[in-house]
């Protein structure tokens, strides 16, 4: 059986202990609905976190899929909920402010006696191609928290190495619900190899990749390749229009090379029966901190070909490979599939493995949130 705690390259949990205090603890989290945070909470609400609900942008309609700046980035926010929360935890979500609103931010938590607790999740953004800007926020944000957390001890050399910060190394939780986590992922003939592409983020080079991956495929036995990308990458009227990478896909698929499928977003049950269709997923990433993705996998029992950029290696087991800014490595990349297409099937979490990790990690930020408060 697999083990719960830490990762693999991790450091065990700084606070285990259950906090003598068990009174309601209300978060003002940046986000709070995305999944991330809801599995670092207690699933029955054991460990007395409240997080205050995302508040909607004016205007925004209820349906709506389009991203919105969160509204309690807003010092204004703060200024006129403050009484609402105790401790004000930002995950992700200010790729849009200027440094200057993050320090007026800072200072409107400063003002009112709010502990500031952040989850450095990137150090380099995915979607920003020139790092400047997001080096500019954490400038601001990183010295000022009150509280530092991380996902992996690379993370945290790093914070430490830039910032002179010591960052508590918190693991990622299970991304994957239940039943999902514990489908079984069924048996079939074949090794299937996958690169999804989505909407192009400018931290994905996916073109080089695949077509390695079209190479070593061929030389594979009873190996596919399939690609997925979404259609906004085809429109020209859209930011994410990539006629080289479309046109490089398509006369890879009209040389039957690979399996290419062109969708809208998958929904979570769409997703989770994707990745479990896949015996390998290969991230064509150029730069990047940590995945959310590879969490999935390693829920669903899919094997991960991460790029060595980042700390991606450190968060689960996966398969490495030389990827970056300054090219591909093919040779690397070969050596990951065959490996991976060698010792099947992929190592999977455990569930009660995930459960406890859960638990534990709320247990871990309810004394954070407690040590930060006045």
């Amino acid at each position: 059986m697999p083990p719960a705690v830490p990762p693999p390259g991790g450091t065990p949990y700084p606070l285990l202990r259950r906090p003598a205090r068990r009174r309601e603890i209300r978060v003002a989290s940046v986000p709070s609905g995305h999944v991330y945070v809801r599995h670092i909470h207690a699933s029955d609400g054991s460990d007395a976190v409240t997080l205050l609900p995302d508040p909607r942008p004016n205007g925004a309609p209820s349906t709506s899929q389009q991203w919105w700046p969160p509204v309690m980035l807003d010092p204004g926010w703060v200024r006129a909920n403050h009484r609402a929360f105790d401790v004000y935890h930002l995950h992700f979500g200010f790729d849009a402010q200027t440094p200057d609103q993050l320090a007026d931010l800072v200072g409107q938590l400063r003002r009112h006696r709010k502990p500031l607790v952040q989850t450095v999740h990137d150090l380099r953004n995915p979607h920003h191609p020139d790092r400047r800007a997001h080096d500019a926020a954490l400038d601001v944000l990183i010295p000022a928290a009150d509280c530092l957390i991380t996902l992996t001890p690379g993370a945290a050399e790093e914070i430490a190495a830039r910032w002179g910060r010591a960052a508590h190394v918190l693991p990622h939780p299970h991304v994957v619900d239940e039943p999902a986590l514990s489908r079984p992922r069924g048996t079939r003939a074949g090794f299937v190899m996958g690169v999804h592409a989505k909407s192009l983020r400018p931290n994905m080079a996916p073109l080089p990749v695949v077509a390695s991956l079209a190479r070593i495929a061929a030389a594979l036995p009873d190996a596919v390749l399939r690609v997925d990308i979404h259609p906004d990458t085809h429109d020209p009227g859209s930011r994410a229009h990539a006629p080289d990478v479309v046109a490089g896909l398509r006369a890879l698929a009209a040389r039957d090379r690979l399996d290419l499928r062109v969708h809208d977003y998958f929904d979570d049950d769409a997703l989770w029966t994707y990745l479990q269709s896949l015996d390998l997923s290969v991230l064509p990433y150029t730069f990047g901190t940590h995945s959310g993705w590879l969490e999935a996998c390693h829920d669903l029992g899919t094997a991960v070909a991460a790029p060595d950029c980042g700390y991606y290696a450190q968060q689960r087991p996966c398969h490495t490979y030389r990827h970056g800014q300054d090219g591909l490595d093919e040779e690397s990349l070969e050596a990951a599939v065959r490996e991976a297409y060698e010792h099947r099937p992929a190592w999977r979490a455990h569930p009660p493995s995930r459960a406890a990790e859960r638990q534990a990690l709320a247990i871990a930020h309810r004394a954070l949130y407690e040590a930060c408060l006045p």
